[in-house]
């Protein structure tokens, strides 16, 4: 029998990119529902039953069950991507950014990394299967969700809800320049809103700037480590405050000013915890501030273990280490609240995702897809996947 990833295919990989790309699914506003028709004919010319699920109108996320060779108690192999991409701005680009072109290896386009790449990858990895005769002994499962770049509430986390997601394991194909990532940092947003005393602008001393207390705050908490012991595959988690606004006028002191700082993860840790630290920080930094915290958004970190037979057999497969990500996927959804091992691997890089001229290279979805062919091809069977505890 033949192996399966011979039987890839590097140019039906990059039209399968394409054909993803030149949807425009951008979120916001959330345009799912552009790039929902082209999915679920890409799974069906795969032989993938293919459904809707929409939680919201105008949110789809498009399903695949492809079962054609597995026997009955066969476990389930969940691929899950999100078909969302984050705005455009135009002016910025010198290509078009829905049209995917490729320039020798390089393939441009919004997305074409962040992650319809990674999803064409997958896809190519079951038809290099097929291709070459080679049984897929799991239930494999395509999530092709909506909604990851803001959250997720509209996609995987209300498939989560909705009691639609069963696996035994998980692969995203997320950008991780080839490498397995098996933990990924959350974040907690919070803003920071410091109270002063006004007073005339000519005299400073008069009053007390809130302004002046926030910078001194602000040095505090940005760009710094927050943790004495990094984690083996995350390091330690970071702050970066990413807005400010405060003042009434320029002849006057500051009576009140805000700022949102982005508190950056490790598994484990909860909002609680990262309020009392920026509170310790905050205090040691500025005796006396009069200031209040809230949490806007927290997204949780999570990992797999390293020595997980799913671990170890994706990064086997792709002939590749365990890594870790700086930032979050949907795999939290599945690994925290569903107890699913998941494991994100994918081509390009995150470097690559959210800028103008987008790219992912073609020499990195062939290998990808490579490697989902291994990986289909022998999860599930007794002789070659691995032994899920």
């Amino acid at each position: 029998m033949s192996a399966p990833e011979e039987y890839v295919s590097t140019e039906r990989v990059v039209e399968t990119t394409r054909a993803l790309v030149r949807c425009d699914s951008q979120n916001p506003p959330g345009r799912e529902a552009a790039v929902a028709a082209t999915a679920t004919a890409l799974l069906a010319e795969r032989g993938c039953a293919v459904e809707l699920f929409e939680p919201e109108p105008g949110r789809p996320s498009v399903l695949g069950r492809y079962a054609a060779d597995s026997a009955p108690g066969a476990p389930t192999l969940l691929v899950n991507g999100h078909l969302d991409v984050v705005p455009v701005a135009v002016d910025a680009w010198t290509r078009p950014p829905f049209d995917a072109v490729r320039e020798g290896d390089r393939l441009y386009g919004r997305g074409a990394a962040d992650m319809k790449g990674g999803i064409a990858a997958a896809l190519e990895g079951l038809s290099a299967c097929r291709d070459a005769g080679v049984p897929v002994p799991s239930r494999l499962l395509f999530h092709l969700v909506a909604d990851e770049e803001t959250g997720g509430r509209h996609g995987t986390e209300a498939l989560v809800d909705a009691g639609l997601v069963d696996a035994d394991a998980c692969l995203i194909p997320e950008p991780t320049g080839l490498r397995a990532s098996i933990a990924e940092r959350g974040s907690v947003q919070v803003r920071v809103r410091v109270r002063g005393a006004a007073g005339h602008g000519s005299e400073p001393g008069a009053g007390r700037s809130a302004i002046a207390d926030a910078a001194a705050m602000i040095t505090a908490l940005h760009g710094t480590a927050y943790h004495e012991r990094p984690h083996p595959l995350l390091g330690s988690p970071s702050g970066n405050v990413a807005l400010i606004d405060g003042g009434v006028a320029a002849n006057v002191i500051a009576p009140h000013c805000a700022f949102v700082i982005d508190r950056r993860t490790l598994p484990g840790e909860s909002a609680a915890d990262v309020l009392a630290g920026l509170r310790t920080r905050i205090d040691a930094a500025c005796p006396g501030a009069d200031y209040e915290m809230e949490a806007l958004v927290e997204v949780e970190a999570s990992e797999l273990r390293a020595d997980h037979p799913f671990a170890r057999f994706v990064a086997a497969s792709a002939n590749t280490v365990p890594t870790g990500l700086s930032l979050g996927t949907d795999g939290r959804f599945l690994r925290n609240r569903l107890g699913i091992p998941t494991v994100v691997y994918g081509p390009g890089a995150i470097a690559q995702a959210h800028t103008a001229d987008e790219w992912v290279s073609v020499a990195e979805l062939t290998a990808a897809a490579r490697a989902f062919a291994r990986v289909f091809a022998t999860f599930g069977r007794d002789d070659a996947g691995p032994r899920l505890p």
